[in-house]
């Protein structure tokens, strides 16, 4: 019962269908291509015989009319007897044969001119086999009829000879297509058994697992190429989403508690006016800090998921930087920090113009914030933002001489929620460079921390909307 399920689930399957339609539309095109060739060499042994034959029938006319029916005669007789002859027959109009070497032919066959097909017997086999033979039957004048042919066993001998072997030759095709067609899906099934079973544990929960690649490059390896990058993207998701739920459930357990305890407080020690709208505002400020964070995290699942990709229009990227850039120098004045901003455009992208400024406002802040002003002797620091054209890509630089991050740190600060120990001090919620790295990812560009030895410099890469223009 197991053999005839598994083969019925073979004959059901895709590939073997394919394959016997493939097979079955060959075998109609190598019937009609025999039959065409068994029609095509039969009308060619007919057209030779035709010709003989209209040759033969003059030639003898001629004679006939030359010399009268006894050299007629004497002629038909001479050339009926020579080796490998055709077929002759001189008669009278009554039917009294005269001259000729075809036998057994009825009274009211001659009666008619024209072309046709007869089976006969030749007076010289004694055997009395039959044979068919195409044939003219010409009028003499003095009523005198004369029949010329030439056998076409040869017709019938290819026709045997063409179609039996064509009639096995597409046995076996037919044969060797199904055995071939059960040994090509076997194979299919077997492939995709393994992708079936390996599914099932990725369903599981188990995210770990990819599909087997055999190395041959055909569509099965590209289709399981495609899908084991799918369960990567899939993998980092998920494993994102818990580090997050983890960072959400440990960064914000501080402020929540803060905010608690200073209300608790509140209640239990304020009691003027002013006690009481201290423990407002900083109720207020602590809440405010709670809100930005849970902003930042929508704003990264939402470029992240690319729900942005609809609103992206082609806009100015030197501009944008220069706006973002022009809002930020007063700060920098204020803190003593020199100010550089160098941005060649246009150079346009296409993208959401709000969230690249966003972006940008996130790295030229931390730059002023993390940047010392002085160093020991006495010289100023710089915050340097640059927009420009390298290639066909639109490259954006923030740049500053700060305390930097260490090498082995640079990927990891992309992350949610990741806090340096030398910056823990400052205010923040480490959601910044991890905002901009996923509205860089969801513009299809590249984002590079680099040593500004000293301080640190980010290097983002965008493609541009017209690299020719």
């Amino acid at each position: 019962m197991s053999s005839v399920t598994a083969l019925g689930r073979l004959l059901r399957t895709t590939a073997f269908k394919l394959i016997a339609a493939y097979l079955v539309a060959f075998a109609i095109f190598a019937a009609s291509v025999i039959a065409y060739l068994g029609w095509h060499t039969q009308r060619l042994v007919i057209s030779q015989a035709t010709e003989a034959i209209e040759n033969e029938a003059q030639i003898l006319a001629e004679q006939y009319r030359v010399g009268g029916i006894n050299r007629l005669a004497s002629i038909v007789g001479r050339r009926s007897r020579q080796p490998g002859a055709g077929l002759y027959l001189l008669t009278t109009f009554t039917g009294e044969n005269l001259a000729g070497n075809v036998l057994n032919l009825p009274l009211s066959f001659m009666d008619s001119e024209g072309w046709k097909e007869i089976d006969y017997v030749r007076s010289e086999e004694s055997g009395g086999h039959t044979s068919r033979a195409l044939v003219k039957v010409v009028f003499l004048p003095g009523e005198f009829r004369l029949l010329i042919g030439r056998d076409v066993v040869e017709r019938e001998e290819l026709r045997r000879i063409i179609i039996r072997p064509a009639l096995w030759g597409l046995v076996v095709l037919v044969l060797m297509g199904v055995a071939g067609g059960l040994f090509v899906t076997r194979r299919v099934l077997k492939r995709i058994d393994q992708m079936t079973a390996t599914s099932e544990t990725i369903m599981t929960g188990d995210l770990s697992g990819r599909l087997a690649v055999a190395g041959t490059g055909d569509e099965f390896d590209r289709l399981a190429l495609s899908l084991n990058a799918m369960l990567e993207r899939i993998e980092a998701l998920m494993a994102g989403l818990k580090q997050v739920t983890d960072n959400v459930a440990h960064d914000l357990k501080t402020p929540l508690t803060r905010l608690r305890n200073r209300a608790e407080d509140a209640l239990r020690t304020a009691t003027t006016d002013a006690q009481w709208r201290a423990a407002t505002e900083q109720t207020i400020e602590e809440s405010d800090n709670l809100i930005r964070i849970f902003n930042a995290l929508l704003m990264i699942a939402r470029a992240e998921a690319g729900q942005a990709r609809a609103g992206m229009v082609p806009f100015d990227l030197a501009e944008t930087a220069s706006s973002v850039a022009e809002l930020y120098e007063p700060l920098a004045e204020e803190k003593g920090l020199g100010f550089v901003v160098e941005a060649e455009g246009p150079l346009m992208v296409r993208g959401v113009r709000e969230l690249i400024g966003q972006a940008l406002s996130n790295l030229v802040d931390n730059a002023i914030k993390y940047c010392c002003p002085d160093t020991p002797d006495g010289v100023s620091r710089t915050v340097r933002v640059v927009a420009e054209r390298v290639g066909e890509q639109a490259r954006i630089v923030v740049a500053d001489q700060g305390a930097g991050i260490p090498e082995a740190d640079r990927v990891r600060v992309l992350e949610r929620f990741v806090r340096l120990e030398a910056s823990r001090s400052r205010p923040g919620s480490g959601l910044g460079l991890s905002l901009v790295a996923a509205v860089v990812h969801l513009h299809g560009g590249s984002i590079v921390l680099e040593d500004n030895a000293p301080g640190l410099r980010v290097v983002i890469l965008l493609p541009l909307e017209n690299p020719a223009g």
